[in-house]
C-alpha cells in the first residue's frame, strides 16, 4: 500500500452505496414483520467467556461488546417482544480476509419461534436482500453428524481425538496438537467448508453438547445442541440458537468457560450478573441469530475480502 493513498476508502462509492441500500433492505424486512429495532450499549462491564471469542479490554477496564445477545435477552425477559439489533461489534484477534476486528452484526430474536422455523426466516431474509443474486441457488440442510459423514466418512460424536488427528494428517493438517472440539473446529473450517457447493444455502444443525455455548442442549443419545450455522456457499454467514432459559445452568456454562480460558492461559472474566438475573426472572421460550452484514454483502457482490466492502478496514483506521 502506498502511504500516500492509505486515507483513501478500501470500498469504491459504488460499493458503500450498495450497502447502504442492504442496510435499508434489513430494515424494511424487520418492518414488515413489525420486529422492532433497538439500540443497546456497546460498552459492557464483563467480556466474553467463549473461549473461541477475545474481547477487547478499554483503558478504563470496560469492554467492547462482541455481541448484543445479552442485552437484547435481557430486552425479551422485561417483555419487549422480538427485537432485532444492527450494528458494530468488535473482537480482538480477528484479521484476515474475511474477519476485521470491527465489524456489523445483525442479531435478532423470536419468541415462540423454533430454531428451524428460524432458519426458514433467516433464509428468506438473504433472499430478500439478495434478490435474483440468491434466487436460483438451492437450499440444504443436514445435522452435524451428516456433515462429517458426507464429507469425511466419520461421526463426530463417536471419534476420537487420534482418529481426527489422523483424518486431518490425510488432509495435510499436520504439527498442531489440539484437543477434540478444536479438532472438529479445525475440520470444518479447513476442509470440509472449502467443499461445500459454490452456490447453495447450507443450513448445518444439532451440534454436539461441548459446543451448545448459549444454546439449549436436547437430551438423548448423544445429547445435541440445538443450534445451527449457515453457509452462504463456502462462506459462514450465521450463528442460532434455540435460545438456553434456564439461569443455573447458564452460570453453570460460565463457569466451565472461565475454567477452559484459564487453562488455555487466556484472561478471565466476571460473569455477567444482568443476564444471568434476567434468565432468573424469565427469559421466553425463543430462537435467536447473528449474521454477519459484511459477509453478506460479499456474497452479494462476489468479492474476496471484507476490505472491498468496507469504507476503512483497521488496517486503515
Amino acid at each position: 500500500m502506498n502511504p500516500a493513498d492509505s486515507w483513501r476508502p478500501t470500498a469504491t462509492h459504488a460499493r458503500l452505496k450498495a450497502r447502504a441500500q442492504l442496510l435499508q433492505a434489513i430494515r424494511a424486512f424487520f418492518a414488515s414483520r413489525q420486529i422492532v429495532e433497538v439500540e443497546t450499549p456497546v460498552l459492557s462491564k464483563a467480556g466474553n467467556t467463549d473461549p473461541q471469542i477475545q474481547s477487547i479490554r478499554t483503558g478504563s477496564g470496560d469492554y467492547l461488546r462482541t455481541s448484543p445477545e445479552f442485552a437484547l435477552k435481557r430486552l425479551l425477559a422485561s417483555g419487549m417482544g422480538d427485537v432485532f439489533e444492527l450494528g458494530r461489534v468488535f473482537r480482538a484477534a480477528e484479521s484476515g480476509r474475511q474477519h476485521n476486528p470491527e465489524f456489523t452484526l445483525l442479531e435478532w430474536y423470536r419468541t415462540g419461534f423454533s430454531y428451524h422455523r428460524l432458519m426458514d426466516e433467516v433464509a428468506t431474509l438473504v433472499r430478500f436482500c439478495g434478490g435474483e443474486n440468491f434466487s436460483h441457488w438451492p437450499e440444504e440442510r443436514l445435522s452435524y453428524r451428516q456433515l462429517f459423514l458426507r464429507h469425511l466418512d466419520l461421526d463426530p460424536f463417536t471419534a476420537d481425538t487420534g482418529l481426527l488427528a489422523a483424518t486431518a494428517r490425510q488432509h495435510g493438517i499436520t504439527d498442531v496438537r489440539l484437543e477434540r472440539r478444536q479438532w472438529l473446529d479445525l475440520l470444518i473450517s479447513f476442509v470440509i467448508q472449502p467443499a461445500l457447493p459454490a452456490q447453495q444455502l447450507t443450513f448445518v444443525h444439532d451440534f454436539p453438547a461441548e459446543q451448545a455455548a448459549l444454546a439449549r442442549v436436547r437430551p438423548g443419545n448423544p445429547p445435541l445442541a440445538e443450534r445451527f450455522e449457515l453457509y452462504l456457499g463456502q462462506t459462514e454467514l450465521a450463528n442460532g440458537y434455540q435460545e438456553l432459559t434456564d439461569a443455573d445452568e447458564q452460570r453453570r456454562r460460565f463457569k466451565a468457560e472461565n475454567a477452559e480460558r484459564e487453562q488455555r492461559g487466556l484472561a478471565v472474566y466476571d460473569m455477567d450478573e444482568h443476564l444471568l438475573a434476567a434468565l432468573e426472572h424469565g427469559l421466553p421460550e425463543c430462537a435467536g441469530v447473528a449474521l454477519g452484514v459484511d459477509r453478506l454483502q460479499m456474497a452479494l457482490g462476489d468479492y474476496d475480502s471484507i476490505d472491498a466492502v468496507m469504507a476503512f478496514p483497521f488496517s486503515r483506521a
